[in-house]
């Protein structure tokens, strides 16, 4: 009797709800005073400002809040599993979810959600699943509104509610948002293998009760009934309304509590289900466009080609090269460094100089060697064979090297690798960047040997070249006399100011790490 009495107090509580959304259309928050017997029977409205500067009163409590409802701007989970379906389950399994969407919609809320785990999972191996590390955190910072991070992150403690599988945003919620508690259902799995089945609600009562002091302060929407039974633990509840949350503003980069350095996966646009149906109707130009500017790159000279890439949509910026370096006689080849974006940078140096050059790089497929219009070189991560080789192509000639060792797509650098300091006082600095709106044309865990593919399968790729000035010989390692990590930390600075970019300490070994669980071996 006791069970059916509290289920018919949320019930009264989730209807209340329903009726006060649709009118207090203007209102930011409602307020709620809940008691151990049910509903209470006061409640007022909130403004943001209020909520926040309330933090002193209750620094001591936790704050139970609502991902879908509080945190993200957009209360649409759909964009989150098409990731998982593309990126984990390939394009079939990303097909059949948009396809389903629509009986998404009609099933309601908590049916739907189960249809799209089940199509974005059922057959995932659990051990190879890295798109809740890797790939997610990026689009769901992308998607953070400025007044609910402000509300949650002025609390010491918070609780995390989601109705997502915990394998979707744990990694999220704990290592950029240090969130102490993730309240979410797991993924049902069989001999290492998803079955596409979330299991049974869990009773959160044991988790809250350890984590949160006498009394918490509870925040989100009251949609769902695992909200409402989360948060009947609250003392306080404030519900965050529609109406104010389209006009929140976007988080900035500048304030993401971590820097958000590495991000895997294909897609460099939000996939909603417009956006997802715009891309398979693209997808098939897309092949034969890719295939045709793969032809102009390798048949053409640099001339006939960089005119005609341009009529396709492939936009190039080049600077014109000092004419110090331009110049025909010269002891020996000049050494290019520059930052590394796709596999494709040294092709767009070639073009930039509008003449040939060598290229050297730690991971490049055997395809991509074959149909490469330039001349390619593995390095072996061997310090002293590298070297050698390396000086013995700039005997024959320009080369361009990525100190790097591996791409980078936000705007920082890694650390440069020394070893190029070594080999001459011909140096150049290069400044990369790269813009692109529906595929990445990098990728830490899947094949690399699509990357060219997948970058020129954009519709309006950019690549911008900027051919800094010679490194002066006072500052080089063997006329200059100044050490080989002096040199290559300046040279990392000069194209990082030239770009706007971030310098950092970290390496390839840090980002296969983090996104592939490997040290990029290819």
């Amino acid at each position: 009797m006791a069970k059916i009495k509290k289920l018919f107090q949320l019930k009264l509580l989730s209807m209340l709800f329903e009726i006060l959304l649709k009118t207090s259309g203007k209102l930011p928050y409602l307020r709620f005073k809940v008691t151990n017997g049910g509903l209470g029977a006061q409640f007022k409205y909130l403004k943001h400002s209020s909520f926040v500067q309330r933090t002193d009163e209750v620094a001591d409590q936790t704050l139970v809040f609502d991902l879908e409802g509080v945190l993200l701007k957009s209360g649409s989970l759909f964009p989150y599993f098409m990731l998982v379906a593309f990126e984990a389950g390939g394009l079939i399994r990303a097909l059949v979810l948009l396809l389903v969407y629509p009986l998404v919609l009609l099933v309601g809320d908590e049916l739907g959600l189960r249809v799209m785990v089940f199509v974005s999972f059922v057959g995932i191996r659990k051990d190879k699943f890295r798109a809740g590390t890797a790939i997610l955190p990026k689009f769901f910072l992308e998607c953070v509104g400025v007044e609910g991070f402000d509300m949650v992150m002025s609390y010491k403690g918070k609780v995390a509610v989601t109705g997502m599988p915990r394998v979707m945003v744990e990694g999220f919620l704990r290592d950029y948002l240090g969130i102490d508690v993730v309240v979410a259902r797991e993924l049902k799995e069989f001999h290492g293998y998803f079955l596409g089945l979330m299991e049974e609600k869990m009773d959160p009562g044991l988790v809250l009760n350890q984590k949160m002091c006498t009394h918490g302060i509870g925040l989100g929407c009251f949609r769902k009934s695992h909200d409402l039974k989360i948060f009947s633990h609250c003392k306080e509840i404030y519900l965050v309304t529609e109406a104010e949350k389209e006009n929140w503003q976007v988080l900035p980069r500048n304030r993401y509590p971590k820097p958000l350095i590495f991000h895997d996966g294909r897609l460099a646009f939000r996939p909603t289900p417009l956006a997802s149906l715009v891309m398979f109707i693209w997808l098939p130009f897309a092949f034969v466009l890719s295939t045709i500017r793969t032809t102009v790159f390798v048949l053409l000279p640099y001339k006939l080609s960089m005119p005609l890439l341009a009529l396709s949509g492939l936009i190039t910026t080049a600077s014109n090269a000092p004419a110090s370096v331009t110049g025909k006689e010269k002891p020996r080849g000049v050494l290019y460094v520059c930052n590394h974006r796709t596999l494709l940078d040294p092709l767009f140096v070639t073009m930039a100089l509008m003449r040939s050059v060598y290229a050297v790089t730690y991971s490049i497929s055997r395809l991509s060697e074959v149909i490469s219009p330039i001349k390619t070189f593995r390095l072996t991560r061997d310090r002293e064979k590298d070297g050698k080789m390396m000086k013995k192509l700039l005997s024959q000639g320009d080369l361009v090297v990525c100190p790097e060792g591996t791409t980078c797509r936000e705007p920082y650098l890694l650390r440069f690798s020394p070893l190029f300091a070594e080999l001459t006082d011909e140096i150049v600095p290069v400044a990369i960047t790269v813009q692109v709106t529906m595929f990445y044309g990098s990728t830490a865990s899947g094949h690399k040997c699509l990357d060219p593919t997948f970058h020129l399968m954009n519709p309006n790729p950019m690549y911008t070249v900027r051919i800094l000035n010679k490194l002066p010989s006072w500052q080089t390692n063997d006329a200059g006399g100044k050490s080989r990590f002096e040199v290559a930390n300046n040279v990392q600075n000069q194209i990082a100011t030239a770009l706007g970019f971030e310098c950092t300490d970290l390496t390839r070994k840090d980002k296969y790490a983090i996104l592939a669980g490997n040290e990029g071996t290819v």
